[in-house]
């Protein structure tokens, strides 16, 4: 038999530590992509704003309205 048992031992450790890095970065990859989401929601909320701002400058809504929804939008989650 030899060494050979000791030379596929190795091999297959090797294979296993290979596995757990592809997984990690896998996972990595995964939930780095996950910010992106919250910049939209940012990009959602400045155009919100400036329709917000637009209304008020057109006269379409009071200063007490505007100033609640402008407090709604900066409070949103």
């Amino acid at each position: 038999m030899g060494w050979w048992p000791m030379v596929w031992g190795w091999f297959f450790l090797a294979l296993i530590v290979l596995g757990i890095v592809v997984l990690v970065v896998a996972l990595v990859r995964l939930l780095g992509d996950r910010p992106q989401q919250p910049r939209a929601r940012t990009a959602d909320r400045s155009r919100a704003r400036e329709v917000l701002d637009e209304r008020y400058a057109r006269g379409e809504i009071d200063t007490a309205e505007y100033e609640e929804r402008r407090h709604r939008l900066e409070n949103e989650i």
